[in-house]
C-alpha cells in the first residue's frame, strides 16, 4: 500500500523524509533483475533525466550504489555543467533519491538539473548505460564488504569488473573507492593496483582534488563513520593508456 505523498515530504523543506524509504542495507547483486534495462547506451533517454539540458549532453560522472544521493547533491553545485547519475539497486532508496532531486529542483530553481538516478544493477549493466570512454569519474563509496570468502564474487570492485569500468572511463578519468572495512580497502586497492589500466594518484594529486573530501563528508555512511571516530581506507586511481610490450 502506498503512503500518501503529503506524509512522505517534510513540509518545511519540501524534501522526502528518509524514514519512509528505508530498505535493507544491501541487496544481492547476483539475483535476477526485475526492472527495465536499455539494450545499449543509445537507448538511454537523457532528456527525461535532465530536461533543462539539450538531450545530447552525456553523463560524465557515475555514483555506483549511490545510496540516498548525498554525493550527487554535493557534486551538483560543484560541477553545474556536468551531468551525473546515481545507480542504485534498491527500489525504495532509488525512489527517495528521485523525490529528493525533484524537491531540490523545486526549492532551488535552476539548480540540481544535472543530477539524476536510475534503478539498476551496475554489476551487470554498466555497458548498457555508458559508451566507451564516456565517463570521467566513477564513485564506489562504502560498498557492501561481503565478508564471507564465498561471497567475494559479489564485491563491486573485482579484476573482472575493473575491465568494464576501464572500458567506460576515458583515459585520465578517475575511479574513487572508500570503505571503513580495512580488509575490503586492501582488496579494492589490490585489485586496482594489479590492473594494467589503472594507476594510483599521487599524494599531491589527492590533496588538490576537491572531490576527495566529499568521499567521507557527503554520504550518510561516511558521516556515520566520522561520528563514531572510525577509520576509512580510500583507493583512488586514474585510468591510463594501455601499454603493450613486443
Amino acid at each position: 500500500m502506498e503512503v500518501e505523498c503529503n506524509t512522505t515530504l517534510n513540509k518545511k523543506t519540501g524534501l522526502p523524509r528518509k524514514r519512509f524509504y528505508r530498505a535493507r542495507a544491501h541487496s544481492n547483486p547476483l539475483s535476477d533483475s526485475h526492472f527495465p534495462v536499455p539494450t545499449c547506451p543509445a537507448e538511454v533517454d537523457y532528456s527525461i533525466h535532465y530536461p533543462q539540458f539539450d538531450g545530447l549532453t552525456k553523463v560524465q560522472f557515475a555514483d555506483i550504489g549511490c545510496g540516498f544521493g548525498g554525493l550527487l547533491v554535493s557534486l551538483a553545485t560543484l560541477f553545474p555543467d556536468t551531468l551525473m547519475v546515481g545507480m542504485e539497486l534498491r527500489d525504495k532508496v532509488t525512489e527517495y533519491v528521485k523525490e529528493r532531486i525533484n524537491g531540490l529542483r523545486t526549492t532551488n530553481p535552476g539548480q540540481y538539473q544535472n543530477i539524476s538516478v536510475v534503478r539498476t544493477n551496475s554489476m551487470k549493466y554498466i555497458p548498457n548505460y555508458f559508451e566507451k570512454a564516456q565517463l570521467t569519474k566513477m564513485f564506489f563509496l562504502f560498498p557492501d564488504p561481503h565478508f564471507k570468502e564465498k561471497n567475494h564474487r559479489r564485491r563491486v570492485i573485482s579484476p573482472h569488473l575493473l575491465d568494464e569500468y576501464a572500458y567506460v572511463l576515458k583515459v585520465g578519468g578517475i575511479i574513487y573507492t572508500i570503505t571503513d572495512v580495512e580488509e575490503l580497502g586492501e582488496w579494492m586497492k589490490s585489485c586496482l593496483e594489479g590492473h594494467p589500466l589503472f594507476k594510483a594518484l599521487t599524494e599531491e594529486e589527492i590533496e588538490s582534488d576537491q572531490v576527495v573530501e566529499l568521499l567521507t563528508s557527503a554520504t550518510e555512511e561516511g558521516q556515520k563513520v566520522a561520528r563514531n571516530g572510525g577509520q576509512t581506507f580510500p583507493a583512488i586511481y586514474r585510468r591510463i593508456e594501455a601499454s603493450f610490450l613486443f
